[in-house]
Formats: C-alpha cells, sequence, structure tokens
C-alpha cells in the first residue's frame, strides 16, 4: 500500500527521525528513501517551524489534523500542500507521526477520494476485528460477504469455496437463496483462472453472461480475491457490480478482505475440528462399553463415564474428587481386582505426560473369570468321571486276561457285561462332551419338520419303571395332543436327559410324571420330580456350560454339567424353550415348549 500510494507518506518518530520515506515521498520532495532515513528531513520552511511543533502537539493529544502549508522540495521549490497528521501509537503512548502529503493543486476528487480510504481503512479494521469474533464458519462467511459490499461498494457479493476440482458457492449477500450450494468446475470457473495468474485479487468484465453470478441485474463487472488458508487456496470472494465501475481502491480492499477472510475462515475450521474432536472424544467416552476415568496428579476422580457408574455400582456424583473404589496398577501393567459386590474388573492405566493426569480403563472379567473356574472344574470332573469307568473296565478286563481259565462261565460272562456297561458309559460321556462342543460353537444342527410328540414322550418313558424298584413313573397325555414342528431325534435326546435327571436326583424315589398339553399356540411337556430341587439363584445357571451347582444335594451325583446346557441348546436350536420350575411339594419341575406344527411342513435344516 506505501509503495502504491500516489500521496507521499512520511513516518517519523518523537524526534522527528524519519522512519517511512514512501516512493510517492521520493517523487514529491526529491529526496531518495536513503537520503532520509534515520534523519530529520528539511522540508519544514524555517518561518513555519513553531507551526509545525504546535500541529505535533495537537496530534500528541490525540487529534488528528489536516491543514494546508508549505513544504520545501530538495531542489528549493516551495511547496503549497495539504498534509494529515495523525499519531503512530504503540498501545496508547505516542510513539512518533505519520504524515500524508498531497498536493494542494489536486482536484477536490482525489481529496474525497483520500477521505473515502482513510474511512474505508478504518472501516475494515473493525470488520476484521468483528469477523474474528465469530467461530461459526457460516456465520463467518455471511459477515465477509455482508462486509464486501461496504467496503467495495459492490452490489452482491458471494464465497466460492473450493472443493477438490470443483468450486462451490456457499455464502451469497444480495443474491437469490437458489443460488446457494451452485457448482463449477475448477478449472474453467474465474476462481481457476485467477489460480493460473498467480496473483490474489482479479478483475473481469467479459463474457459474464453464462456465470451463475448473472442472476445479478445488470452485472457487467466482477473482482474476485483468494483467500487461503494455512497457506493453500481454500475460496475466493466474490464483489459484483452492476450500477458502478470498481477502481485501484476497491480492488485494494478486496484483497485485504480476502486475506483476512482466510484468516478468519482458518479460525473458524479449526475450532470447528476442535468442537468435533471433542464431541467424538466425549461420545467415545460416554458409549464405551468399557468403564473410563480421568485422574488428577494427586488420584483424585476428575471423569467418570456411565459405563464406570454400572461397572462399580458408584455414582459419578459420589465418585468425583474421591479416590476411585479399586487400586491402580502403574501405567502400562495390568491389575485384575474383585469388587465388593463379586464382579471382577481388569483394570490397566495410562498417564498424560502433559497434564500429569491419569486415564485408566477398567473392564468387567467376571464372566471370564467365571468359566475359567467353571473349566478348571469341568476337567476335574471330567477327570474324575472318566476315571471310575476306565479303571473299572482296565480291571475286569485285566482279570479276564490274566484269569480266564480259572473263571467260570458266569463270572467270565458278568465281567463283559460290566465292561459292556462302562463302556456304554463312556460312550454316554463322549456324546454330551461332543454335544456341549458344538452347542457352544452353536453348531447344532436340527431338522424343521413336524412329528408326533405323543410317540416320542411315550418311546422316551417305554421302559422306564423297570429301572427302579423306589420310583414310579407316570406319563399323562391327553387325547388329540397336536403335532410339533422340530426335531424328533434332538427331541429325544432333550426327553432322555430331562428323564435321566428326574431319575438321578430323587435318589429316594417317587413319582416321575410327565405330562403334555396344547398351550399359548405351542405345546408344553413337563418332567416332575420329588426330588432333591433346585434352589431359586440356580434355576437358571443349570443351564450353563460346565455348571454344577454345590446348594443342596445335587453336587454329590456327578456329571460334568452339561446335559442341561445341551437341553436349553437343542430345545432353542428347534425354536423351543425349556426352564427349571419348583414344586409345591418338593422336588422340580422341568418344562419343555416347543412349537405346533404347521399345515404345510418342511425338511429344511435349521440352525
Amino acid at each position: 500500500m506505501l509503495d502504491s500510494s500516489p500521496n507521499a507518506v512520511v513516518a517519523f518518530d518523537r524526534d522527528q527521525s524519519v522512519l517511512v520515506w514512501n516512493a510517492a515521498a521520493e517523487r514529491l520532495f526529491g529526496w531518495s528513501a536513503e537520503e532520509m532515513l534515520g534523519r530529520r528531513a528539511p522540508i519544514v520552511p524555517e518561518e513555519l517551524t513553531a507551526e509545525h511543533h504546535a500541529v505535533l502537539e495537537r496530534v500528541r493529544t490525540g487529534e488528528q489534523v489536516s491543514l494546508r502549508t508549505k513544504r520545501v522540495r530538495g531542489d528549493g521549490e516551495l511547496l503549497d500542500v495539504r498534509v494529515d497528521i495523525s499519531a503512530l501509537l504503540t498501545g496508547s503512548a505516542v510513539a512518533g507521526y505519520v504524515c500524508v502529503y498531497h498536493l494542494v493543486r489536486m482536484d477536490d476528487a482525489a481529496k474525497n477520494r483520500m477521505a473515502r480510504r482513510a474511512r474505508l481503512v478504518r472501516r475494515l479494521t473493525d470488520v476484521v476485528g468483528d469477523i474474528n469474533a465469530e467461530l461459526d464458519l457460516p456465520a463467518v462467511l455471511e459477515r465477509i460477504t455482508a462486509s464486501l459490499t461496504e467496503l467495495t461498494g459492490a452490489d452482491a457479493g458471494g464465497f466460492v469455496l473450493i472443493d477438490g476440482e470443483r468450486v462451490r458457492l456457499v455464502s451469497t449477500y444480495q443474491l437469490p437463496r437458489t443460488l446457494q450450494d451452485s457448482t463449477a468446475d475448477l478449472h474453467s470457473s474465474l476462481v481457476g483462472k485467477l489460480l493460473r495468474t498467480g496473483k490474489t485479487v482479479m478483475l473481469e468484465s467479459q463474457e459474464l453472461d453464462g456465470l451463475v453470478w448473472a442472476e445479478l441485474k445488470g452485472l457487467h463487472t466482477i473482482a474476485l480475491g483468494l483467500a487461503a488458508v494455512g497457506g493453500r487456496p481454500y475460496g475466493a470472494l466474490y464483489a459484483l457490480f452492476a450500477k458502478r465501475k470498481p477502481g485501484h481502491l476497491e480492488l485494494e480492499l478486496l484483497e485485504l478482505l480476502a486475506g483476512h477472510a482466510g484468516i478468519a475462515v482458518g479460525n473458524a475450521v479449526a475450532y470447528q475440528d476442535a468442537v468435533r474432536q471433542r464431541a467424538y472424544e466425549r461420545a467415545v467416552f460416554d458409549a464405551s462399553a468399557d468403564g473410563i476415568a480421568v485422574l488428577d496428579d494427586e488420584g483424585r476422580v476428575l471423569r467418570w463415564n456411565p459405563a464406570a457408574v454400572e461397572l462399580t455400582a458408584v455414582p459419578a456424583e459420589t465418585v468425583i474428587g474421591q479416590k476411585p473404589p479399586f487400586p491402580l496398577p502403574a501405567p502400562g501393567e495390568k491389575l485384575t481386582f474383585q469388587l465388593d459386590t463379586g464382579r471382577w474388573l481388569d483394570v490397566v492405566s495410562a498417564q498424560i505426560e502433559e497434564t500429569g493426569e491419569l486415564v485408566v480403563d477398567f473392564r468387567d472379567v467376571t464372566a471370564a473369570k467365571e468359566l475359567e473356574e467353571a473349566k478348571d472344574l469341568f476337567l476335574a470332573t471330567t477327570s474324575h468321571e472318566l476315571r471310575t469307568p476306565i479303571t473299572i473296565v482296565r480291571g475286569f478286563a485285566s482279570t479276564l486276561d490274566t484269569r480266564w481259565d480259572k473263571l467260570s462261565d458266569a463270572e467270565r460272562r458278568s465281567a463283559v457285561h460290566t465292561i459292556a456297561e462302562r463302556s456304554r458309559s463312556l460312550g454316554q460321556l463322549m456324546d454330551h462332551l461332543l454335544l456341549g462342543a458344538r452347542a457352544g460353537a452353536e453348531e447344532q444342527a436340527v431338522r424343521d419338520e413336524p412329528f408326533d410328540l405323543a410317540e416320542r414322550v411315550h418311546a422316551a418313558t417305554l421302559g422306564l419303571p423297570v429301572l427302579s424298584d423306589e420310583h414310579r413313573v407316570e406319563v399323562s397325555i391327553g387325547a388329540g395332543l397336536p403335532p410339533v414342528r422340530g426335531d424328533a431325534l434332538a427331541t429325544d435326546i432333550v426327553l432322555g436327559q430331562l428323564l435321566e435327571n428326574a431319575f438321578k436326583y430323587s435318589p429316594k424315589g417317587g413319582l416321575i410324571r410327565v405330562a403334555a398339553w396344547p398351550e399359548n399356540g405351542g405345546v408344553t411337556v413337563v418332567v416332575d420330580d420329588e426330588g432333591v430341587g433346585i434352589a431359586p439363584s440356580d434355576r437358571e445357571r443349570v443351564f450353563e456350560r460346565f455348571v454344577q451347582v454345590d446348594s443342596g444335594d445335587r453336587r454329590r451325583f456327578g456329571g460334568v454339567g452339561l446335559g442341561l446346557y445341551i437341553v436349553r441348546s437343542l430345545a432353542r436350536a428347534q425354536g423351543g424353550e425349556v426352564s427349571a420350575h419348583p414344586r409345591p411339594d418338593g422336588g422340580t419341575r422341568m418344562k419343555l415348549v416347543l412349537r405346533s406344527a404347521s399345515p404345510i411342513g418342511s425338511d429344511t435344516p435349521m440352525r
């Protein structure tokens, strides 16, 4: 601005040593900047020295002075000039003075132009401050385009965003709203043309009819300035003229405003990125299934997410400002801790070096702990269950091998019968283990077809009365029991296991009753016994894998804890359900619900 100014601009400090001597000053006064910088300029006539000092004193007290006076050229010519003098401030202190000179013979238009320039420059300062005070990007763009018309006298304006290989109109002023979000090819647009020139401002007044801006009636000139964010072109500010012609001053103000627009947009984008990042972090913090806590450098809780409340049963308002309800591992290490509620937590932590704060992450590993304990129990139980029949088979086989000739025919038959029975027991145990593994892997393949449930119940209970002198078996199935949908073989396994459990957990005998009836669109089968029963807290746990409850006398009956797990898996694979219930007079009721068969069946396997 100083280099291109048509007016002589001279700035000097309080000792009147020249600080600035622009090209116009060289032309007006005849001395070069090299000759004047750092020394007093001999341009004030001796007879006007007192007037000059008086004017500076007025300026120092806060007044801006404009006066007509005389100044001396380097060749001795006395110039009739007008000078505008203002204070050069550092904060609120006067550090020097700025003088803008022009010849009096310059016409009134020039004087008006200078006054307008000064006014617009001051207004530009206010506008820039106003724009930078706003951090919402759309609002920033709206303010920029609105300020553009005020500063340049344009009839309308817009801000165009560079979006990859296209440009998009993101903000308009004094233009139809329908133009918002209009796009064009970058390379064929005026922005592309401006970028190819390597300049930051351009004036265009030809071939405007085909442009979107032609919506402005009477449009004859477009001025655009490049806005950059972080040194990269971000967009361009358009000033549209339909009633007047822009001049050098308008282009200058457009260039300045576009430059400040880039700064304001950069601030708004950075703010939005920060807000977005905080929103992401907050969403992760709140939605995390892990408990997350932030502790200060003294170990007191600053933040406590919803999962932390759920895992520890300690509300945020209780724990904020206090120590967490578990010990802390060293950063980078893991600590497994059991809360008073019985829940197990894996706790890890990481230090924020910049603040000294500690981020603690903890998750519920109770299920894994219980599964680990259940597997240990399963291995111990399976070893025990396998050892007994294997020992018996090995013993009888060894006896037959070494004493065959010394044994009677009846003794040999008895030994072989025992080996066969124990081998059958081992086979059943292996079947249970295999079914349990498949159920755990959700590989239970069953058929979906209609079959006669009453027939399967009668087949499963046939011959049961002779198995025990202490048990009585009663089957109660009404006439006309509807067929069900599912897998007959899988249902045989389910019924067999339920009946086996009824006998097994009724060591003192009693009635084993099996009944079936239609109910709620399905068919219900119950197996009642008068045995040891199941504690209320264990009626769901007995259906888990490897679980053998310790309450009552049930634990002494052996097994690997897979039977009822397999039962439920097979029932659910058929679209049914199985559950355990108490009986009023003691014992347990196992309830199996299957789907009624529809008129049209399907042999399609289901999983």
